[in-house]
Order: C-alpha cells, then sequence, then structure tokens
C-alpha cells in the first residue's frame, strides 16, 4: 500500500492508503460500511458482487478505464473510501476531460472528506483531467448518484445508500449539483390507470402488427443483446448517457441471469421487431438485509429460499425504453403504460406490495408525470455533483 499522510489536527491523523491487491480491495469494501453502524435503513452489499465490480479482470467497465482506489484511516481505524476513474467511452462522446468519483463513504469528519476528494482530484489532474463528476461507481450504467433525500427508507436493489452529511461535505470542497435523479416508490394496485387511459391504451394497442410477450428464457443471452440494443437507442440523448459494449452485455447476462424471473421482462414488438422493453427485479436488499454483506457460511440457503420459496414482496424496474422514432407518439406512449402494467399485475400475483421505479432524470419530466399518473410518488432523489480542476 502507498501512505499519504494528511495532518488534520494534533489529536487526529487521517492516512490515505492506495488499493492495488486482492486483500486492499476486501478492506475497501469494508470499509463501505463504516459510516451506517448506528444506520437501520442501512443494507451492505454482497461482498462477492462488490468484489467482482472492484476486479478489472471481471468487470469489463473497467477495461482500458485507468482507475484507483483509496481507503481513509483515521487514528489507524478506517474512516471512508473513495474511487476515481478515467472512463474512455465517456471521454469520447463528451469530450470533456472528466473524471468520476464513487464509492464514497465516509465518517462525518471534513478532513476525512478532503483527503479522499483531494487524491481523487490530484490523481485526475495528473492525467490531464479538467473535470470531476460523481458519484459514479464506475459508470453511469453501474451505481451511481448521492442520496440527498430519501434517508428513512432502506435502498432497493442496485441503489446506493447514503449519509444526511455527505452533501454538505462535498459542497464545503467546491462540489456543486450537476444533475438529480429520482426514485419513484409504489404501492401496486390492479387498476393503476384512469378508464380513459385504459381504453386509448387498449385501442392503440390493438393493431394486430403489435406483440406484447415476455422474455424467452430457452435464447436469454440474445434476448438480453436486445434489451441492450433499444436501451443505447432509446437512452442515446439523456445526460450522461454511455452505450454499453458488447463484452458489457455479455457481462450483465451472466449476472442478472439468476434473479430474472420470465414476468419481469417485457418486449414490445411492432412489425416483428422489438421496439420497446422493461425490465424489472426483485429487491434482493429485502432477503440479505442482516446478512452483512457475506454469504458464507449460512446465508447463501437462506437468500434461495427467500428467493425462491418464500418470495420477496418488493421489486424495483431499473430499466425501461421505448426506440427514439417511438418516443412521444401514441403507440410508445402505450407501450410504457403496457408494459409498467403488465409487470405490475404479475408482481402483485406473485405477493409484491411494494415497488420503486428508479432512476429517472429530473429533466424527464414526461416519464415522471406518467409514473404519477399511474399512483407513485418521488420518494427519494439522488445528485450529481461536479468541481472545475
Amino acid at each position: 500500500m502507498t501512505a499519504i499522510e494528511r495532518k488534520a489536527d494534533p489529536a487526529a491523523t487521517v492516512v490515505l492508503r492506495a488499493v492495488s491487491s486482492p486483500a486492499e480491495r476486501r478492506a475497501f469494501i469494508r470499509a463501505g460500511s463504516v459510516p451506517y453502524a448506528n444506520d437501520p435503513n442501512y443494507v451492505a452489499p454482497l461482498e462477492f458482487e462488490v468484489g467482482a465490480r472492484l476486479d478489472p479482470k471481471a468487470n469489463p467497465a473497467l477495461k482500458d478505464a485507468p482507475h484507483q482506489l483509496w481507503i481513509a484511516y483515521r487514528n489507524g481505524a478506517p474512516a471512508g473510501r473513495i474511487s476515481v476513474t478515467v472512463n474512455p467511452l465517456h471521454l469520447q462522446r463528451y469530450k470533456d476531460d472528466c473524471a468520476h468519483f464513487g464509492f464514497i463513504e465516509a465518517i462525518d469528519d471534513p478532513d476525512v472528506f478532503a483527503s479522499l476528494l483531494g487524491a481523487a482530484e490530484d490523481w485526475a489532474r495528473r492525467r490531464s483531467m479538467r473535470k470531476i463528476a460523481g458519484p459514479f461507481s464506475f459508470s453511469v450504467n453501474e451505481e451511481c448518484g448521492l442520496l440527498v433525500d430519501g434517508f428513512d427508507t432502506p435502498p432497493y436493489v442496485m441503489m446506493p445508500h447514503g449519509r444526511p452529511y455527505y452533501a454538505s461535505r462535498l459542497e464545503e470542497r467546491g462540489y456543486v449539483k450537476a444533475m438529480d435523479m429520482h426514485a419513484l416508490s409504489w404501492i401496486p394496485e390492479r387498476r393503476i390507470m384512469p378508464e380513459k387511459r385504459a381504453k386509448f391504451i387498449e385501442k392503440t394497442l390493438a393493431n394486430p402488427k403489435i406483440r406484447i410477450r415476455n422474455i424467452d428464457m430457452s435464447r436469454f443471452a440474445e434476448e438480453i443483446r436486445t434489451v441492450v440494443d433499444i436501451y443505447n437507442d432509446a437512452w442515446s440523448e439523456n445526460w450522461g448517457f454511455v452505450p454499453m459494449t458488447e463484452e458489457q452485455v455479455r457481462h450483465m447476462a451472466s449476472e442478472l441471469r439468476p434473479i430474472i424471473e420470465p414476468h419481469n421482462v417485457v418486449f414490445c414488438e411492432l412489425d416483428g421487431r422489438p421496439e420497446a422493453f422493461a425490465l424489472a427485479l426483485p429487491n434482493i436488499n429485502e432477503a440479505i438485509r442482516e446478512f452483512d454483506g457475506k454469504l458464507l457460511p449460512f446465508n447463501w440457503a437462506k437468500l434461495l429460499w427467500r428467493l425462491k420459496v418464500k418470495k420477496l414482496s418488493t421489486a424495483r424496474m431499473p430499466l425501461m425504453g421505448v426506440r427514439k422514432k417511438l418516443q412521444g407518439k401514441p403507440i410508445g406512449i402505450a407501450f410504457a403504460y403496457k408494459m409498467i402494467d403488465m409487470t405490475n399485475s404479475a408482481n402483485i400475483d406473485r405477493g409484491v406490495t411494494n415497488s420503486e421505479c428508479s432512476w429517472i432524470l429530473e429533466t424527464n419530466k414526461p416519464m415522471i408525470a406518467m409514473l404519477i399518473d399511474m399512483g407513485c410518488k418521488v420518494y427519494k432523489t439522488y445528485r450529481i455533483y461536479e468541481k472545475a480542476l
């Protein structure tokens, strides 16, 4: 490890250690739980899953992406962590010389935050970056955003948690808002649309050239490739969008297969071509809350039982997309309503009592309005910060 000392005051010393080995990555993972010792809403992510994301050999998002991890120690004890990345796909698309920080967690100590953020900024400057933004852990297609509102409930699967003081500590260091994203909560009901809206959808989708179907698990890899193809088109003009590569598609398919259920993936086809999709996931965080991030020795059996036998009562819709050519048109709007309605009804049949739709850019007013029309409420806000270097 490489240590960098930043003395805060005579009584406390903050030391940063750069992470380079598998053992150090495990320490980095455990450091993420330090700020949450007294937070009943914190859910420690599974350590093996985070470890795979941190491993350049396992995570294709790190391919050709220079990055560094640090752990902060205060008086010898873990006090925080941070990552910094230069994402070549982002730079190729935006040409903004922007590095990304992520995985930021720390105790409420301004010197710890100053050390972590300062190290990330210095690293980015040495690589000729003119700006730094985040949190992106590691990219916009992975976990991202700093929770700034909605601390009183646990995070859903693949969504970050946070502490109320995080935002203040970043802003003290000169970070400003770049974009907010919202999570909307939902108590599923059978009738989620006004009758007039339901009739519009039924009439629009009566076209014999339209087919609505669930995923074909016998062609899983191909179906996930179709999901990403639509996603890369549908989201291409969104703020911060970076397309997924073929390698990332394969990785995503292997990660999702164990938890994907056919009723939670819907495709809308027009003239035999998939034009829209929606993907929902069981909220794994509900099943692992007391695991402390560990599956061994017996938590793996508990997880399997809760997923396959007991079933979970919560679910999250992380992805939905309609190809650009249909966005804002009656058929595209009808596709979106229909896909949400189908997954909602199927999950109610399986005992789901609460759902989350996340995340959605604050600028995506039509989608937010549609979800509110269906009974959703904005209940969490995540912020991307940026700072000129």
